[in-house]
């Protein structure tokens, strides 16, 4: 008698249920990675917009230009979009980035952060719920 080498199905199923269960528990865990790594775009350029404001100040003593907006140039992103209001005759601002939809973020504002004039940071606005958070977020759990 001759024995035949090689997987018997239940072998070939048992293996196909495990690789099945590990890939339930790797996407989803891959996925807030990916939305992670998009969302330090918002809190990076932001610290950098208040650098150029900062000096934009210390150049003219007031945060507005003539025309009344901020006095640097907004930042761009490919996943939040930015603006910039200025208050109190030029003497502060306050800068929000607001998630845009389509970019593997989520829906359109699911995401917002804002820095003033005094670098208080915030968080209003995380996977599409109203938060509080005196700092800005980037993954879920997280806290000040």
């Amino acid at each position: 008698m001759h024995m035949q080498k090689g997987f018997t199905l239940i072998e070939l199923l048992i293996v196909v249920a495990i690789i099945g269960l590990l890939s339930a528990i790797a996407i989803p865990m891959y996925g807030s990675y990916v939305v992670r790594g998009k969302l330090i775009e918002a809190p990076n350029n932001l610290a950098n917009f208040r650098v150029l404001m900062e000096q934009y100040y210390q150049d003219n003593r007031s945060y507005s230009n003539a025309g009344g907006a901020c006095g640097a140039a907004l930042p761009t992103g490919k996943y939040f979009t930015y603006t910039c209001t200025p208050g109190g005759s030029g003497a502060s601002y306050t800068a929000t980035a607001t998630g845009n939809s389509g970019v593997g973020i989520g829906n359109s504002g699911d995401y917002t952060y804002t820095v003033d004039s005094s670098n208080n940071q915030a968080t209003t606005k995380f996977a599409g719920a109203a938060v509080t958070y005196a700092c800005w977020i980037t993954k879920a759990g997280d806290s000040c």
